[in-house]
């Protein structure tokens, strides 16, 4: 089963923010997660969200995933994420149709 997770993002540091989302993406590579999507916000059609930016990453499995996020080399990236940006990460299974 597919595993993403969905970053809600606000970003405070646009500079810091590359620096973190090059870091990110190759943190994921030796675990399979590739970038699905990212925007910003168009209009909220429902509900409340205070979060003006999305990215949707992909992983072969929740493992995968998990396995990356606890990773030294994104735990090492934590510090400058949050400098750079407030964020609300999310995972999601998703089964093959």
């Amino acid at each position: 089963m597919k595993a993403f997770f969905v970053a809600q993002i606000n970003i405070k540091n646009p500079e810091k923010f590359q620096q973190y989302a090059q870091g990110a993406g190759a943190s994921m590579q030796p675990y399979g997660g590739e970038l699905v999507t990212k925007g910003k916000a168009a209009r909220q059609l429902a509900g409340v969200s205070e979060y003006g930016n999305v990215a949707i990453v992909s992983f072969p499995n929740q493992e995968s995933l998990e396995s990356w996020f606890e990773s030294d080399a994104y735990q090492n990236l934590i510090s400058l994420r949050d400098e750079a940006a407030d964020m609300l990460l999310t995972s999601y299974n998703v089964p093959s149709p």
